[in-house]
């Protein structure tokens, strides 16, 4: 039997892909045995309570590079956990003995690969942005191989490492359906149909947005339009719609907090607006749809800026920063342009269907496999 550490957290966007990873090793070897490890109190080990896998706890913080009082007091704390983390990571490794250690990311997947690749188990990381974070810089240089989600992220590493592109995995139900049957199954008509959200804790620029789209068609214009607000706009965001005047209750019109059928409004959808998380964009490679992006300001190195672009260079994403965003005339005109010439959405859909990685399931299997011999070969 097979034994697999995993190790990435802070955010979806990294523990999202160690659990598809885990699924995919799943499938070939159903007996296989999983921990993952994370910091206590953590977004991962809150979601992975809800599973079936074993969790380990590790205390990691990063260093914060602004010099202030307060975050002087956070590196202090960051520091002791740097020091006590090495042989933590140690006793997880030892009390586990994993045939295999993979690190997708985040501050907690540092201290587990680093020292499993000094024990020499076999290590393996899967680097999800274009612009890889400064924890898959360092460990680029000691784990056997790194996995990529997009070739672009080999300019920031070493030249010599050695790496595979695999893509990203995405859920199972994303691009199963035809965009009529996700239309019908929501209640639309054949209309031009528009999908935006700002993840699941919401986002200010884009509610705004939002909210100044529905204002613009609602009543005038023949457009379908779903918004996921999040908890940012829980109290705000149909409020300002009524204020607007707007018939929440439209037919055409479906907004909430949360969009738990993601897969089915993908598929409904001409047109998605949203940030650049990596997974989000492998999702809408999937589904091949038109995307109008604005960039998250505030993640490490800003990441999704380099993801949003990588869709802009190739045609399938108009990109906006959203320090040029004063107020929603540019993504409203926009909008209006692709309303009026459908052809430039067909276009811009194929454009993100030629990105997405089709077998990127087979392509990360064989990367395990071809580091780890305790894995059953395709």
């Amino acid at each position: 039997m097979v034994k697999v550490l995993l190790a990435g957290g802070g955010t979806a966007g990294h523990l999202n892909p160690a659990l598809a990873i885990a699924e995919i090793i799943k499938k070939h070897n159903p007996d296989a045995e999983f921990l993952f490890a994370g910091t206590p109190g953590s977004m991962e080990e809150r979601l992975l309570s809800k599973t079936e896998y074993s969790f380990a706890k590790i205390k990691v913080k990063g260093f914060q590079r602004k010099l202030s009082l307060k975050n002087i007091g956070r590196n202090i704390k960051a520091g002791a956990y740097l020091i006590s983390s090495g042989p933590r990571a140690k006793k997880i490794i030892d009390e586990f003995k994993p045939d295999l250690v993979i690190g997708t990311g985040g501050y907690v997947s540092g201290p587990i690969v680093m020292k499993a690749a000094q024990m020499k188990i076999p290590t393996v990381i899967h680097e999800q942005n274009a612009y890889p974070g400064v924890t898959t810089k360092i460990l680029s240089k000691k784990v056997n191989e790194v996995m990529l989600t997009v070739p672009e992220a080999l300019e920031y590493l070493d030249k010599d490492v050695t790496y595979t592109v695999t893509g990203l995995p995405v859920r199972s139900a994303i691009s199963t359906k035809t965009k009529a049957e996700a239309r019908k199954e929501l209640g639309f008509d054949d209309s031009f149909c528009i999908l935006s959200f700002g993840g699941s804790l919401g986002a200010g620029k884009i509610n705004e947005l939002g909210a100044d789209l529905i204002e613009w068609h609602s009543g005038k214009r023949n457009i379908n339009h779903i918004h996921g607000y999040g908890g940012m706009g829980k109290d705000t965001f149909v409020k300002s719609l009524v204020e607007r005047e707007v018939d929440v209750n439209d037919k055409r019109l479906r907004v909430s907090e949360y969009i738990d059928d993601m897969a089915t409004c993908m598929a409904a959808a001409d047109v998605i607006i949203c940030r650049s998380g990596a997974s989000t964009l492998s999702e809408i490679q999937a589904v091949g749809r038109a995307s109008i992006l604005i960039p998250s300001p505030v993640v490490a190195g800003n990441h999704q800026y380099h993801n949003a672009m990588v869709l802009g260079n190739a045609g399938a994403a108009f990109v906006y920063e959203q320090k040029d965003l004063d107020n929603s005339d540019k993504v409203i005109e926009k909008i209006k342009y692709l309303y009026e010439n459908p052809e430039e959405i067909e276009k811009m859909a194929k454009n993100a269907s030629t990105l997405a990685v089709k077998d990127t399931d087979d392509r990360i299997y064989e990367v395990l496999c071809r580091n780890c011999s305790a894995l059953t070969a395709m």
